[in-house]
């Protein structure tokens, strides 16, 4: 037997928290698919220095070019409005060590925050792109903007595409699985995934990735 969930909001579908039915769709609930979580770094109008951190992306390519694909940025947010005035960002990567500093970024996050000192980061400029990188990343990925395409029409979100030109990975994690994957390697967001059979809420999660086996 399958439960089946429809296009319409379930009603006994509980909110964790007041706004959450109103940020995300029900579908992100009823799946709860894994992300990875990254920093997206960009310079405000006023030069200071932002910081978001995001999920809900996917990466890839073809031989000829090699994509970051970021769904659901929202467009009121400084990130959006840096990314189309400089068209371009940085991509970092972070160990789940650093979540409680990246999370600082978002409580103090207002225009004049420089938010390189709010995360306590080490800030280092692009090679290849005008954005400033974290230099604590294990892997940095510097992109020039590709599309913007707000998706569903209503001006609330976008999906942004970048074209990576430049890729920088810390020695250490230069060797293969040792240090990518793991408490050392890239941190997960795990969707806070609803009961559907009562519709309680759950929290969301932060996880890292274990290797099983090799393909």
């Amino acid at each position: 037997m399958k439960i089946e969930i429809g296009k319409e909001f379930p009603r006994y579908f509980k909110p964790l928290y007041p706004e959450e039915f109103n940020l995300f769709h029900h579908f992100e609930t009823t799946a709860g698919i894994p992300s990875v979580l990254f920093a997206i770094t960009t310079w405000k109008e006023n030069g200071k220095p932002n910081i978001c951190f995001h999920a809900w992306s996917c990466f890839h390519g073809d031989r000829t070019a090699f994509f970051a694909v970021m769904g659901n940025l929202y467009q009121h947010t400084h990130t959006y409005a840096n990314i189309k005035r400089d068209e371009c960002f940085c991509i970092n990567f972070l160990p789940i060590s650093y979540y409680d500093r990246l999370v600082r970024t978002i409580d103090q996050n207002d225009y004049e925050a420089d938010e390189f000192q709010i995360g306590d980061f080490t800030l280092s400029e692009g090679h290849a792109i005008h954005a400033p990188v974290i230099e604590e990343a294990f892997i940095s990925m510097e992109c020039r903007l590709k599309s913007v395409q707000d998706l569903s029409g209503a001006g609330i979100t976008a999906m942004v595409i970048g074209e990576v030109v430049h890729a920088s990975v810390d020695e250490d994690y230069a060797g293969g699985y040792e240090k990518r994957y793991g408490k050392d390697g890239f941190m997960m967001l795990v969707p806070a995934p609803q009961d559907l059979v009562t519709g309680e809420p759950a929290q969301s999660a932060i996880a890292t990735v274990e290797i099983e086996m090799l393909d």
